[in-house]
């Protein structure tokens, strides 16, 4: 039963705490159970909410919920802006610029009508909500792609799609109320251009100089490195505070901009600020989130009745696709993957959040129909979500369009013990794929068949022709221990920190010329370093792949083979997982090598290394 008393009202400072425990929960139960948060982000705000009435925002929070939710989606489409770099949509693929060049504005154009004819509102708010469904949701996309192991390119185009269009939606949802709010406040159709002229201009005008005062004083080291992301965040707040007081939600436009800007400053500290925007968008993608979702009305939901089954079935029937196949008419794309692309169409938290913040500002110039935006927002991204979380994999595979169904490994760096482990995933039936920058190290491995890439796994030839989506783990292994740290920090965020291992590295006898340990990937194995591995192998060490049985138990093989350096184990699935270095694995029964749905060990598999030699004293093998 919900609680609506005031006295029962939650103070402020725990309603805060709560919108974030529940919202950076939510984010890492779905790390957790590989699912997309936005799920379990509903689930708890309807709950704590609606359902049980914990929290009401408007009643524990009050006046503060329009400013804090106006600021944090000036923020969120700041983020989107910042990922819009033009030199990287330049070279993306053909299908991509007309997904973008032809398919927002078509998206826009189909999202409308399907609002008007389906959901039944106004043309005003058909165009603002219009504006921003053409978003497909980058945070929902890519946990599916990685679920569903797509093949390279309709991968490539969803993705990029979902990443390029993230700013183009909110700009076209800006744009649209700002036409509508200067249509409504003012008295003649010459006001109400001046007045959209003077709004639109100021606030792009304002945010390109913002974005290039702050390059420009970046690259000559007018701010020094630990004050960039404050300085950041402070202009951010000030250009959206300025822009917003010349028209109202004008600031928006002008924080998007201002995003566009610097993405294209080609800054050296971009990275920095490109995690400062992801830790930010986390935190405040959450909380919108939950607070939204705690602000539902069953009523209004109930509201909706068929017209919101029209709705959704006209998106994901006729405006997705519809637009999907007209952008991609000629494009030279196999038809098969149009239609992949044409059918996925997941949204996420960025389109609540916008849809909310402009469904309250519609309802207050007087649209009554506005207070149905949030909550077809709310059902349009819980259908999409669902609906392409358990299709997408299989209809992928009805296609032909998926990678590997077997979670693969990626080796960095060509040399007789990377070979030797690669070729023991590869009898394991594991997928492996070798890469060196040097064409000589792959010698090996081409003559035994593994897959390759000759060239450097952080460049955009690799971005191209590499399919990470079909792997899963990654293993750095060269014999540049500051390369493999840089391959493993960057590619972290793209497999997870938990799947991303490297190699021992070399101990330097000074302090200071050791690698930052917060960088870098997971130890695993031997303890040794690149340069020790290779000399086992020639020690006469080698992989096997030893099979666990019940009559051959994982005890029996520690003690058959107490010098044996366990490296990795993989599930009867196929499931592959590192062991770490410092990880126990003596006290580990059978449970610790076998995967938990199977009862027996028939079927496990243990990637191992092993020595040929009965081993001496020190535990080296003998010469």
């Amino acid at each position: 039963m919900a609680v609506d008393t005031a006295a029962e009202a939650m103070a402020p400072v725990m309603a805060f705490a709560l919108v974030g425990a529940l919202g950076v929960g939510s984010q890492w139960a779905a790390w957790r159970l590989r699912m997309p948060a936005i799920v379990l982000m509903l689930v708890a705000g309807v709950v704590i909410g609606p359902v049980l009435g914990v929290f009401d925002p408007a009643r524990d929070i009050g006046p503060l919920m329009g400013p804090i939710i106006s600021i944090a989606v000036a923020i969120i489409l700041f983020e989107g802006g910042l990922t819009l770099n033009f030199h990287s949509l330049q070279d993306a693929q053909k299908g991509v610029k007309r997904l973008v060049f032809i398919g927002a504005p078509l998206g826009w154009l189909t999202s409308a009508l399907a609002l008007r004819y389906g959901a039944g509102l106004s043309w005003e708010s058909a165009a603002v909500f219009g504006g921003i469904m053409i978003v497909t949701g980058p945070t929902v996309i890519a946990p599916l792609l990685r679920t569903a192991r797509l093949s390279r390119r309709p991968a490539a185009l969803l993705q990029w799609e979902a990443i390029v269009n993230d700013p183009i939606g909110a700009l076209a949802a800006v744009l649209a109320f700002s036409v509508v709010l200067v249509l409504n406040t003012t008295t003649t159709p010459g006001e109400a251009a001046a007045d959209l002229l003077t709004g639109i201009g100021f606030a792009t005008l304002l945010g390109w100089a913002a974005g290039g005062g702050l390059s420009k004083s970046f690259k000559r080291g007018y701010v020094p490195e630990f004050m960039k992301v404050p300085v950041l965040f402070s202009l951010l707040l000030a250009v959206f505070a300025v822009s917003d007081f010349v028209l109202h939600e004008s600031g928006l436009l002008a924080v998007t901009i201002m995003g566009i800007v610097i993405a294209n400053a080609k800054l050296p500290s971009y990275e920095e600020l490109r995690r400062f925007k992801e830790h930010a968008t986390v935190l405040l993608v959450s909380g919108v989130f939950i607070l939204l979702a705690a602000s539902l009305d069953f009523a209004a939901l109930r509201q909706l009745d068929m017209r919101a089954i029209a709705f959704v079935a006209l998106v994901v029937l006729v405006a997705r696709p519809l637009t999907v196949l007209v952008s991609l008419l000629g494009s030279g794309i196999p038809y098969r993957e149009q239609v992949l692309v044409a059918f996925t169409g997941p949204r996420g938290v960025v389109l609540v959040a916008v849809a909310g913040l402009f469904g309250e500002r519609l309802l207050a110039l007087g649209f009554e129909d506005a207070a149905l935006i949030a909550p077809l927002a709310f059902v349009l991204v819980a259908v999409t979500v669902v609906l392409h979380g358990f299709t997408l994999a299989p209809f992928a595979r009805f296609l032909g369009l998926t990678g590997a169904d077997t979670p693969g490994v990626v080796i960095i760096g060509g040399s007789p013990w990377t070979t030797g482990f690669a070729e023991a995933l590869k009898k394991a039936q594991v997928p492996v794929l070798m890469t060196d920058p040097n064409f000589g190290n792959l010698r090996g491995a081409r003559t035994a068949g593994i897959e390759t890439f000759s060239g450097d796994i952080l460049s955009e030839a690799a971005e191209q022709r590499v399919e990470l989506v079909s792997y899963a783990t990654l293993v750095a292994a060269t014999s540049n221990d500051a390369y493999n740290t840089l391959v493993a920090t960057d590619l972290a965020p793209e497999f997870g920190r938990d799947n991303v291992f490297q190699v021992m590295r070399e101990k330097s006898e000074s302090a200071r010329h050791q690698l930052p340990r917060t960088l870098g990937g997971r130890k695993f194995g031997p303890e040794e370093t690149h340069a020790g591995m290779n000399g086992l192998i020639r020690a006469g060490w080698t992989f096997r792949v030893t099979r666990l049985t019940e009559e051959f138990s994982f005890e029996q093989w520690r003690a058959n083979r107490p010098q044996s350096k366990l490296i990795a184990r993989i599930s009867p699935a196929g499931e592959i997982k590192l062991i770490r270095r410092d990880e126990d694995v003596k006290g580990a029964p059978g449970v610790r090598i076998i995967a938990p749905p199977c009862r027996y060990l028939t079927l496990t598999l243990a990637v191992s290394v092993l020595n040929r030699d009965e081993p001496n004293s020190e535990g080296r093998p003998k010469r």
